[in-house]
């Protein structure tokens, strides 16, 4: 029997992350484990007059692409998926790994070769989200490999992620759209200002975001959301931060991860697991050091650490930065094959100043917004 939150929210997806209209060519990219939620994203976008595409990748292709492939092929950007980030209207990405440890055995190397071989890549799928040529939400499919990362039985964990993306299952829509308004009065009151500082526990962090937008993440480009984000000035950063959950990138997890900046560039950087991983990452290339993005997570549905990005940097209390590739709707300069989030916990003694202002402690906003 179909569950019927499959197809409510591929009705979210379609009509309401990405606008399909009539005529839009849209690429719908997944693994056969989302297959029930492809479909009705499929059904929804014919119905809504969109000239749809799936793009299915057999659950185990990357660890076979990565342990078999010669540099040459390492490289190589098939020019069908150019075509999609250069030309479609809308792009809808479904993660639904069969294996998120698939990839733990890969040298590092080799993941970092297909990054700088990716950048021109990410750089126009960059672009073209933030002047909006190109429609795109990534969202999960809740499934056995998710489950277990996150410590929870399946029913559980289906009930997490559609909760998470539909708190209102009565009025989805409704609900993300007067989110979006209560948010964007935050977004409005960070407008002009000049400098952040946050402390936490093992973290004291300085930097300037004069000239730089805070963006209203609100269901249009990840689904869940709830956040708010901009790009640091990219010199700027000074101090060090100690992140408070775990991190998961190219299929390891890291822990402990501790950064310390001077003029905006990582200096010295450790971890308590994964460290030899996280130094070859950080030399990708020259934007790898810096930061490309700061949040404040605001989905206060979301309060459980469950070693999926999608969901954990929404968590309502934490702040995350992401070294690499910024978003050049933020105003961010930073150029990077690698984009990698990183979560600190705010809600036990954490504050975040706002030019010498103090508009987060304890996880929580305490500037009224509405005054």
């Amino acid at each position: 029997m179909r569950d019927p939150r499959i197809e409510k929210l591929a009705d979210v997806l379609v009509g309401y992350s990405v606008e399909i209209k009539p005529g839009d060519r849209l690429a719908i990219s997944s693994s056969e484990e989302a297959l029930p939620l492809v479909r009705a994203i499929y059904a929804r976008a014919l119905q809504a007059g969109a000239l749809p595409m799936t793009l299915i990748n057999l659950s185990d292709s990357s660890e076979m692409f990565y342990r078999y492939a010669s540099d040459e092929q390492l490289k190589h950007i098939h020019e069908p998926v150019k075509m999609i980030y250069e030309t479609y209207d809308a792009l809808i990405t479904i993660w639904a790994p069969a294996n998120t440890k698939s990839l733990s055995g890969i040298d590092p190397a080799r993941m970092v070769l297909r990054s700088q071989a990716e950048t021109a890549l990410t750089q126009t799928f960059l672009r073209r989200i933030a002047d909006k040529s190109l429609r795109w939400v990534g969202t999960g499919y809740p499934n056995q490999a998710y489950a277990q990362d996150a410590e929870m039985s399946l029913s559980d964990y289906e009930d997490f992620v559609f909760s998470a993306c539909m708190p209102d299952m009565d009025d989805p829509v409704g609900y993300w759209k007067r989110f979006s308004a209560q948010q964007q009065k935050i977004v409005d009151w960070m407008k002009g200002r000049q400098t952040i500082h946050v402390v936490a526990k093992d973290t004291d962090l300085r930097m300037n975001i004069a000239g730089r937008l805070f963006i209203n993440c609100d269901g249009h480009e990840n689904m869940p959301d709830g956040e708010v984000f901009t790009g640091p000035v990219e010199d700027s950063v000074e101090g060090h931060v100690h992140f408070s959950y775990p991190t998961v990138y190219g299929g390891r997890e890291l822990t402990g991860v501790r950064l310390w900046f001077e003029k905006g560039k990582v200096v010295k950087a450790t971890a308590e697991k994964n460290e030899d991983y996280l130094l070859k990452t950080l030399d990708t290339d020259a934007g790898a050091r810096y930061v490309g993005e700061f949040a404040i997570g605001t989905n206060t549905g979301i309060q459980r650490f469950t070693r999926e990005i999608l969901y954990d940097e929404k968590i309502g209390g934490s702040f995350h930065m992401a070294l690499g590739a910024g978003l050049p709707e933020s105003g961010s300069l930073n150029e990077s094959a690698i984009h990698w989030d990183m979560i600190c916990d705010l809600r036990q003694g954490g504050q975040i100043w706002v030019d010498d202002i103090l508009l987060y402690k304890d996880g929580r906003f305490v500037v009224d917004f509405n005054a």
